[in-house]
């Protein structure tokens, strides 16, 4: 059984750093796509960043440039490094695994339908 959980969400000032961690236990880094999304109070869930099994990314427009996710195969975790944060990065984020879609189908089309979700990490970003 696929289990996700993140940690490293918290308060931050505008222009500042935080570094999200996901780690996973009974999927292969190797397949699939891993992604992260954030879902801010009052509308929907967006992809913000997805990696492929080969190490592909993709990323949301409005964090090109900003975030960066990476994985560590041996010790199972995804994270997602943030950077310059803005008040709108605010939201609840969730790591999750689609073993059937690419990083580009992610960030492009999904919203809900990934195969497994982590409960989410807070991130608040104050101007």
């Amino acid at each position: 059984q696929v289990q996700l959980e993140e940690s490293g969400g918290g308060s931050v000032q505008a222009g500042g750093s935080l570094r999200l961690s996901c780690a996973v236990s009974g999927y292969r880094f190797s397949s699939g796509c891993m992604a992260w999304f954030r879902e801010a109070p009052g509308n929907q869930r967006e992809a913000v960043a997805a990696i492929d099994g080969d190490g592909s990314t993709t990323y949301a427009a409005s964090v090109e440039g900003r975030f960066t996710i990476s994985k560590d195969s041996a010790k199972k975790i995804l994270y997602l490094e943030m950077d310059s944060l803005k008040p709108e990065d605010t939201g609840m984020y969730y790591c999750a695994t689609g073993e059937s879609y690419t990083s580009e189908y992610v960030i492009a089309n999904v919203r809900y339908g990934m195969d497994y979700w982590g409960k989410g990490t807070l991130v608040t970003v104050s101007s």
